[in-house]
C-alpha cells in the first residue's frame, strides 16, 4: 500500500467529536483521532489496526472526556499506532450502564476499522471501574491500563487472557500509600502468571499535576504498550 493510499484509508475513518448511536439506543460523545501515517510500516498499513479507548473520571466530580491526565496520553498512543478514541456518557454509581456502553462502542470500533489486532483500555480514577468492567476477549486482543484506581480486579486480574497495568501514586488524595500497598500486594497473589504489572510513581498525587509524576507516567505506559 503506498502513502497515498495509507493516508486515504485513514482519512476514511471519522475522527474528531461525533455522536455516536450504540445498539442499545444511548447516544454518546466521542472523539477520535487516527495516528499519523509515520506510526505504520507498510505490512501493518495492510492489514492491521490498534484501537485505544481513553475513560475519564467520574463526571458528577469534574471529569470530562478533555482531562488534562488523559490529555497527556493523546500524542504518545497516536505515535505508537493507535486509533485514539475518547468517549463522555452519562454517569451511574456502579458503572454497570457504562460498561455495557463500553462493550457496545468497542464493537462500534472494530466493526469500522476493520482487521484490529489489539484494543487498550485506559482508565482513570472512575474511568478504571468501567475498563475493569470489560472482559478480555478471544480477540483482538485487550489490555487494560489503569490510573489511581484503588478497587477490586481479582476476576479480571485472575483471567490468563488479561494484561493489566496499574499505575499510581504514592501522595494520592484519596487513597493512602499504605492501601495501595496491601491491595496491589493481594491482587498479585491472585493474578494469573504474567498478567498484572503494578508501578508506584514517587511525588505522584490523584491528580497528577506534578510535573515529574506525568513524565513518570507517559513514560511507564510508552514502555508498558512497545
Amino acid at each position: 500500500m503506498s502513502s497515498d493510499q495509507a493516508t486515504a484509508t485513514l482519512q476514511n475513518i471519522p475522527s474528531g467529536h461525533q455522536l455516536v448511536k450504540l445498539p442499545s439506543g444511548t447516544i454518546i460523545e466521542c472523539d477520535m483521532a487516527p495516528p499519523p501515517i509515520r506510526a505504520y510500516t507498510t505490512d501493518e498499513r495492510e492489514s492491521k489496526a490498534k484501537l485505544a479507548l481513553c475513560l475519564h473520571p467520574w463526571s458528577w466530580l469534574g471529569g470530562c472526556m478533555d482531562d488534562p491526565v488523559l490529555r497527556l496520553l493523546v500524542g504518545p498512543l497516536n505515535s505508537l499506532g493507535y486509533h485514539r478514541w475518547k468517549s463522555s456518557g452519562w454517569p451511574s454509581l456502579t458503572g454497570s450502564r457504562e460498561a455495557q456502553d463500553l462493550r457496545e462502542l468497542v464493537q462500534w470500533a472494530i466493526d469500522r476499522l476493520h482487521s484490529v489486532e489489539s484494543v487498550v483500555l485506559v482508565g482513570y480514577s472512575y474511568g478504571s471501574l468501567i475498563a475493569s468492567l470489560h472482559p478480555p476477549l478471544p480477540h483482538p486482543k485487550v489490555s487494560h491500563i489503569m490510573i489511581s484506581y484503588p478497587l477490586t480486579l481479582t476476576a479480571l486480574v485472575r483471567d490468563d487472557r488479561a494484561r493489566v497495568l496499574i499505575v499510581h501514586g504514592d501522595h494520592d488524595d484519596f487513597t493512602d500509600a499504605e492501601i495501595y500497598e496491601a491491595w496491589t500486594r493481594s491482587l498479585a497473589e491472585a493474578a494469573a502468571e504474567s498478567v498484572l504489572e503494578v508501578v508506584k510513581v514517587e511525588g505522584a498525587t490523584h491528580f497528577w499535576r506534578e510535573g515529574e509524576a506525568r513524565v513518570k507516567l507517559v513514560e511507564t505506559i510508552e514502555t508498558w504498550l512497545t
